[in-house]
Formats: structure tokens, sequence, C-alpha cells
């Protein structure tokens, strides 16, 4: 099984045609999110407004990190065995957005998070246990990008800036290929 999948629409490009992969477990849960989003708009009343207000300020979000925050994680079980990933010029590329967009990117993130609790107080309000629980989620899976997944990818980056950094320096003439990473 493939652990990565292009997503429609999305991804990066290092400028040519090929494209970093996201994740597949990402891709996955960000669909299920959209999907899920996308049916509790449909509801009657102050849900159904209040998830409107969360989808439009969730999708420009979703493609930022589709495109930023998630190809470069498609690396990391790569990078701990120690080997070689393709496109790292586009990866490091990727990642130096990432982190120059991140303050950006957590202001998104606090807007998302007023306006899914506003969902949740809409939905409590005309009982509607699954999209309070759905709000819930949702917060708490922009604080895992917060905590965890956008700092890794930006580690990704600097970490193959270092690795290329030595590498340079210990073989100015060589072969990538003959470096041992794991001594790195």
């Amino acid at each position: 099984m493939r652990s990565t999948t292009h997503h429609e629409g999305h991804g990066a490009s290092n400028g040519s045609n090929h494209r970093l992969d996201i994740p597949g477990s990402l891709q996955a849960e960000h669909k299920e999110l959209h999907e899920a989003l996308s049916e509790y708009t449909k509801i009657p009343g102050k849900t159904g407004i209040a998830a409107k207000v969360v989808a439009e300020l969730l999708h420009p979000h979703f493609i930022k990190e589709e495109t930023f925050a998630m190809p470069p994680l498609a690396l990391l079980s790569l990078l701990a065995k120690g080997e070689a990933a393709a496109d790292e010029a586009a990866v490091i590329s990727i990642t130096e957005k990432l982190k120059a967009d991140l303050p950006e990117m957590l202001e998104e993130h606090a807007h998302i998070v007023k306006a899914l609790e506003k969902l949740n107080q809409a939905a409590r309000d005309e009982k509607h246990p699954e999209v309070m629980r759905f709000a819930d989620k949702l917060q708490l899976h922009a604080q895992t990008e917060e905590e965890v997944l956008y700092p890794a990818a930006i580690l990704v980056g600097e970490y193959l800036k270092i690795r290329d950094l030595g590498f340079r320096q210990s073989h100015p003439t060589g072969n990538k290929q003959k470096l041992n990473y794991e001594r790195l």
C-alpha cells in the first residue's frame, strides 16, 4: 500500500511537472473533515450558517497546508531510515515558504477556532451533538498541526539543509549517493 497520495488540485511542485506527495493518512483526515463539514453546512438554522463560515475559512487554509505543510512530511520515514530523498531542493524551498507563512497560518487557525466555537455553540443550542463533536475534533486537529505537524515539516527542511551542508563540507567533489547518512 502506498503511504502517500496526490491531492487533487493541490500538492507541492518543484517547478516541473513532478509533485511531492502528501502522506495518505493526512490527506484522508483532511478529506474526512471537509466532507463532514460540507454536510453540516446543509443543516438549517444557526448551525448550518456557522458551518458555512467555518468552511469559508477552512478551505483556503487546507489548500495552503496541502501545498506547504504536508508534502515534506512524506519524507519523514525515508529520512529516519537514513535514505536520500528525491527533490530535496524542492522540499527545502517548500519548508522555507512554510516558515515564512507560519505566522499567517497560525492566525488563520485562531480565526478558524473562533468560528468553531460559534459552530459549537449553535450546535449546542440547536441540539446537534454530532456537530459539537466535529467542532471539538477540528479544534484538536488544528492544535496537532501547530504542535506537531508544522514543526515536523519545518524540521524536515532544516535537516535536509544541515545534511547537505555536512556533505558538501566533507565531500566537495563527491557523489551524494556515497554519503553515510547514519553518521550525520
